[in-house]
């Protein structure tokens, strides 16, 4: 049986997160590293938007990462994290939306010199906050797809500026990145593979 093709790049946050749910779902894909400046046709005649993650299965494209979550977890959701009240998907909106283009605006400054990066971050920090005030151990008290969701964009944004992070009044937001990164969801899904080649021998995840 042919499995689905998954085209992504390791630090990708997006990347990230669609590679934790496959891993929790045990659902096993080929996997091609892409290098963001060198992207093959393989990949470009997949994605219709250029961008990572992106999985062919069964001849057609799945190119959003929270669509690979959802198709690999209603396939095998052993640890229950769909369910989940309807506020995580709108949390998840926020993150994707607004806190997202707000991380960009402040890791990316010199792209956006129109704007205050400043300002950028304080626009994220609201959010965190939010999130801070809605985590105990979890956004749900228990694991959910939000939190997976979300996580890898924190960690993004902690590590602008990890020492600011750090010294911010969150603390259960601050707990629950560290316990992410020194988890096996994460850490399972981070190595390295060599960038692919068309003809090289395919490499299963998980």
């Amino acid at each position: 049986m042919k499995l689905p093709i998954l085209f992504s790049f390791r630090r990708c946050p997006y990347a990230i997160r669609a590679r934790v749910a496959l891993r929790v779902a045990e659902q096993p894909v080929e996997l091609r590293e892409v290098v963001l400046r060198d992207k093959p046709p393989e990949f470009l005649t997949a994605s219709p938007t250029a961008t990572v993650p992106c999985m062919v299965t069964d001849g057609k494209s799945i190119d959003e990462s929270l669509d690979i979550m959802i198709w690999a977890l209603k396939r095998s959701d052993p640890r229950g994290w769909l369910d989940m009240p309807q506020v995580g998907w709108e949390l998840i909106e926020r993150a994707d939306g607004p806190f997202k283009d707000a991380l960009d605006r402040t890791k990316y400054a010199t792209r956006y010199p129109e704007i205050d990066a400043s300002d950028q971050r304080a626009i994220a920090a609201e959010f965190l906050t939010d999130l801070d005030q809605q985590i105990t151990e979890w956004i749900f008290g228990k694991p959910t797809v939000v939190d997976y969701a979300i996580l890898p964009f924190v960690r993004q944004f902690a590590f602008i500026d990890k020492d600011w992070f750090d010294s911010q009044p969150w603390p259960n937001l601050q707990p629950w990145l560290e316990r992410f990164l020194a988890s096996t969801d994460f850490t399972a899904v981070m190595d390295n593979y060599p960038q692919w080649q068309a003809g090289q021998p395919p490499i299963q995840f998980p």
